[in-house]
């Protein structure tokens, strides 16, 4: 009779080890959207997917582009939610509203976007809101323009920036208050699609000194365009974004890591995916040292006659010379 009972537990045992094990092999369907393709998103969304696979989740993607439409991120939103993803990942605002407007029940994780609290996806930061949490890519704009200022010697500031575009209208507002404290002048103009970028960068030109950009999707994915007409002017440009930076033409980036930020919210869709509930996952923001860039090109620094102290120069993590990049 004993060891009858012993067999059955062994049986018993054996089940429950094979059910863990199927268990833990099932396949989770995470839906990816960003709203546009530039070098930056790209990274955030690899990102993304290497945290979910370095956990030894195996994980079937469905990654998606908006293409800068907010229309078409609907309707990505109504697609993860047909084919019922366990977890929707948004990189940029205008992609997480739509997903979190959309999965009233499965956990949506945001990446990179500026203002969360302003965008309406959280009432704190201290922790996640329903079925939704994720990461912000909020920049120290005002260290940014105080360090721009130093360098370049710059009175003027031009800014670009997406009128449609809940991030970027909050970026705005920092960098008001970053020129107000630096003593410069602020010279801005507003822009609703990618193709107004090379445009709108004729038009500011010549009435600044430099141009900043902060984290504006709809920027960065026409940068190249930017990039030509001020660099044919002699006039730097000084990157929230070193991602973009790195093809070359821009004086200065300094910002986190795309491809770690990307991680991070990687490693929050895995915290869901083990069992945590997004509103106990507070926001999270890359602020530790070892997540930030800084990126010099010394060739639009000689084109623009601008002359880097070696302290900063020492400090870079990035140096464009001769076309080439150097990883430091």
């Amino acid at each position: 009779m004993k060891k009858i009972i012993g067999i059955i537990l062994m049986s018993a045992i054996c089940l429950s080890a094979f059910a863990a094990k199927k268990t833990k092999q099932k396949t989770v369907k995470i839906g990816i959207a960003k709203i546009v393709q530039h070098p930056a998103l790209d990274s955030v969304e690899q990102g993304v997917k290497d945290a979910i696979e370095a956990a030894g989740i195996k994980a079937k993607f469905d990654c998606q582009n908006a293409n800068g439409d907010v229309n078409t991120a609907n309707q990505i939103a109504a697609q993860f939610k047909d084919e019922k993803v366990d977890v929707a990942v948004g990189i940029a605002t205008p992609v997480a509203i739509a997903l979190a407007n959309t999965l009233k029940s499965t956990p949506v994780v945001f990446g990179t976007v500026t203002d969360p609290l302003g965008a309406g996806l959280v009432k704190t930061l201290e922790h996640g809101e329903g079925n939704v949490t994720g990461m912000s890519d909020e920049l120290p704009s005002k260290e940014h323009i105080k360090l721009f200022k130093e360098i370049t010697g710059i009175k003027t500031l031009g800014y670009i920036y997406t009128s449609n575009e809940d991030n970027s209208v909050s970026s705005l507002e920092l960098v008001k208050q970053g020129c107000k404290e630096a003593g410069l002048e602020l010279v801005v103009q507003a822009i609703t699609t990618s193709a107004e970028v090379k445009q709108a960068a004729e038009a500011i030109v010549d009435r600044c000194d430099g141009i900043y950009l902060t984290t504006d999707n709809t920027v960065f994915s026409a940068l190249p365009s930017l990039v030509g007409v001020f660099n044919k002017a002699k006039k730097p440009i000084f990157s929230g974004d070193v991602t973009g930076a790195m093809e070359g033409g821009c004086f200065m980036a300094s910002g986190f890591n795309y491809y770690k930020a990307g991680y991070a919210t990687g490693e929050m869709v895995v915290a869901i995916l083990n069992g945590k509930k997004p509103a106990e996952i507070p926001v999270r923001f890359m602020t530790n040292p070892e997540d930030s860039d800084l990126l010099f090109d010394l060739d639009v620094a000689k084109a623009c006659g601008i002359t880097i102290p070696e302290k900063y120069l020492n400090q870079a993590s990035y140096i464009i010379e001769n076309g080439k990049l150097n990883n430091k």
